[in-house]
């Protein structure tokens, strides 16, 4: 089986990227895949972060 390319859009800005990453970035909050600029901006400073993987469009 071959690689296939995936799509997903980033929950913060909508905008579709290759890489993704797993967090929970408010209290009580639900896993969601946010882009590296929107990762940039939640997890700085923020007592409610957690990081739960790295998401690959290219699956290898």
């Amino acid at each position: 089986m071959g690689r296939s390319n995936r799509i997903k859009p980033c929950n913060r800005c909508s905008l579709a990227a290759p890489i993704l990453f797993r967090v929970k970035y408010q209290e009580g909050g639900n896993w969601v895949f946010v882009c590296q600029q929107c990762w940039q901006q939640v997890s700085q400073d923020n007592p409610f972060y957690v990081y739960g993987g790295t998401w690959k469009a290219k699956k290898k």
